[in-house]
């Protein structure tokens, strides 16, 4: 009887998380995602490529010195995590873009980087500023990418090289557009 209601209770738990993912907003999702790549991967190439850290224990070499394992500290375990951690702070520099000439709608980076350069700035027309509503939907949305996939998040950037966008984003973003640009 027992396994009866458990059997019961994870297929209605399954088709409300099933029925749940449906009904995501695939542009808010997609460009969540796409955001949180373009996010950490600048976040990374702002770190000096020389600065390293210590991981893992200390080791003993064969002539009986003491030897630490150093990583470059931009794509450590520590600092991936860090920059998780503080990653949906930066949705409020993002705002619903429609495309001109496809009509096509996704969350694109309005605010430049770099205070100091107005060329960064893009054109704002085509951007909806929404108010604070649809920047917390992005924000949310972050944040709930970034729970579910952190355990592919560090390991994709830890190792570098790889099409970040194309690999984490493919579930979110069906109609395969993976850009590199900057959202």
């Amino acid at each position: 009887m027992a396994s009866w209601i458990v059997q019961i209770t994870v297929m209605v738990l399954s088709a409300f998380i099933h029925g749940t993912q449906s009904r995501r907003d695939a542009a808010l999702y997609c460009s969540a995602c796409e955001a949180i790549v373009d996010e950490l991967t600048h976040s990374i190439s702002q770190v000096d490529p020389k600065k390293t850290i210590s991981v893992g224990g200390f080791s003993l070499s064969p002539d009986g010195t003491m030897q630490d394992k150093k990583v470059p500290f931009a794509r450590s375990e520590t600092h991936l995590s860090e920059l998780l951690d503080e990653v949906c702070s930066s949705m409020s520099d993002y705002a619903l873009y429609q495309d001109p000439d496809t009509q096509n709608k996704r969350y694109k980076r309005f605010a430049p980087r770099d205070s100091g350069d107005s060329s960064n700035f893009p054109d704002l027309k085509n951007f909806q500023f929404d108010g604070p509503e649809a920047s917390n939907s992005l924000k949310f949305a972050c944040e709930t990418l970034v729970e579910e996939l952190e355990e592919d998040i560090i390991p994709l950037f830890s190792r570098g090289g790889v099409n970040v966008h194309e690999v984490l984003c493919s579930d979110y973003c069906k109609d395969g557009r993976h850009t590199n640009e900057e959202l």
